[in-house]
């Protein structure tokens, strides 16, 4: 209880008709943390912009615990970045971020998120990114949500398409020494509403709007 009240955050829950999401335990990073030292993509290709899987198992796993403590010591409500565990019949698969900077005057939010690898090809992404945008739109408000892949990201950009999103422009980033596209999208809410493929079930957010800028 006592956390509750300075920590709403830990109260909250979104769910999907396979999974649960929420702001993980002590528990749940050591599981993500051992996710990430399994691995979250094909070694010969990096999908994100910060190349924080190209090392060693044990410090891939480091990285996940770090920056989640980083993100929780640095929320504001001007500036936040919520991170959920996504959890399959007890077993945690994966995690999805949702972040924003001013958000009660921009209504605007953006996507990131991964899987185990032995978790991917099952529709967990879409399922995961449904949550969040969800959470987004009809629990906070938002009118706007973008997200960006790689190019070569068949996956992540497909999930986005069938989610409603449209093109949005391209970004030129500098990734193992090599130039990589990376292509933008954005959603808004009128189209959210016609695309939103299932309910999903949300608890313990009243306490925690003005954690994100809301009264």
């Amino acid at each position: 209880m006592t956390l509750l009240k300075h920590w709403p955050l830990a109260g909250l829950r979104l769910t999907t008709p396979r999974l649960e999401l929420r702001l993980p335990n002590l528990d749940d990073l050591a599981a993500l943390a051992a996710l990430a030292a399994e691995g979250v993509h094909d070694p010969e290709v990096q999908p994100f912009t910060a190349a924080w899987t190209d090392v060693g198992p044990e410090q891939r796993a480091r990285s996940v615990l770090q920056y989640h403590w980083h993100r929780w010591s640095a929320w504001r409500p001007e500036d936040w970045e919520l991170n959920l565990v996504a959890v399959r019949d007890g077993i945690v698969v994966g995690t999805q971020g949702i972040s924003a900077r001013d958000f009660s005057v921009r209504r605007e939010v953006e996507t990131g998120s991964w899987l185990g690898r032995s978790h991917q090809g099952q529709g967990l992404g879409t399922e995961m990114r449904t949550a969040a945008l969800h959470l987004a739109f009809t629990g906070l408000g938002a009118q706007h949500a973008v997200s960006a892949a790689m190019a070569f990201n068949a996956a992540s950009l497909g999930v986005s398409h069938k989610l409603g999103y449209r093109e949005d422009g391209v970004e030129h980033h500098a990734v193992r020494g090599e130039l990589a596209v990376m292509r933008r999208l954005r959603l808004t809410a009128e189209r959210w509403r016609e695309h939103q493929p299932f309910p999903v079930a949300m608890e313990g957010l009243t306490e925690c709007l003005p954690w994100f800028g809301l009264e």
